[in-house]
């Protein structure tokens, strides 16, 4: 008996530092995907005033009208679900997305069978515009357009293309000229109001959730460049009409 807990003891010994080793370097991962959105990121400015600070932002009548637009009730018919962690803010445009076309798919199986895998839960770097267009392509059967550096004038017709039925937008941008500190993020575009000039964001993000924003302040934040693809960020247009 003694001595075979002296043998699991050696055991442990040899095998702790690969085991501890791996625990910290998982923590880590998962640290700084719950950070890392939170953080000033690159391109962000800290002189920016939030637009949470606006009347407009979640205005209560404001929302309401918003939420009564075509493409948004769509999207209202099923709870609207939000990003079960940081990383996951496209799956979980992806997820809305699909819900407000009658398609029910979990953030988590939205990936499986893909070439996006996350580790210990974590999709490590997120997704690209590119990759996420690829998602959406690989689960829903239409055309996905990647859209970049538009002008402010079409970057805004974009924006009340969102109120076609036919139409989802999802929208990449940085959370940084909106708000003054955060990342890259995902979220789709419920609306529009265009006697406001503000664009519906339904923020996948629970601690902001839904909001408005004036469109050229959306269109700065669109116009930014993602490091990790090298691109500038854009938007998906997603053509959802039966042929």
């Amino acid at each position: 008996m003694v001595a075979e807990q002296v043998r699991r003891g050696r055991g442990w010994r040899r095998h702790r530092p690969v085991v501890l080793g791996t625990i910290a370097l998982v923590v880590g991962i998962i640290g700084a995907a719950r950070l890392g959105p939170r953080l000033v990121g690159p391109d962000a400015d800290t002189s920016v005033i939030s637009i949470a600070t606006r009347p407009d932002f979640q205005d209560p009548a404001l929302l309401a009208r918003a939420w009564a637009l075509p493409v948004a009730a769509a999207y209202r018919r099923r709870p609207y679900e939000y990003q079960s962690n940081p990383s996951f803010c496209g799956p979980a445009s992806v997820a809305n997305l699909l819900r407000s076309l009658g398609v029910d798919f979990s953030q988590a199986d939205l990936l499986r069978g893909t070439a996006f895998q996350p580790w210990f839960g974590v999709l490590v770097n997120g997704l690209t515009l590119d990759e996420l267009a690829a998602l959406i392509r690989r689960r829903l059967d239409r055309p996905v357009r990647v859209v970049r550096d538009l002008s402010l004038p079409h970057f805004r017709a974009a924006m009340a293309s969102g109120n076609d039925p036919d139409k989802r937008l999802v929208v990449n941008f940085h959370r940084g000229p909106l708000f003054g500190q955060g990342a890259g993020h995902f979220s789709p575009i419920l609306g529009y109001l265009p006697d406001r000039d503000l664009v519906f964001v339904g923020d996948v993000n629970g601690d902001y959730r839904p909001f408005l924003v004036g469109s050229e302040r959306l269109w700065r934040a669109v116009t930014t460049l993602d490091r990790t693809s090298g691109k500038a960020r854009g938007l998906l247009i997603v053509d959802t009409a039966l042929p």
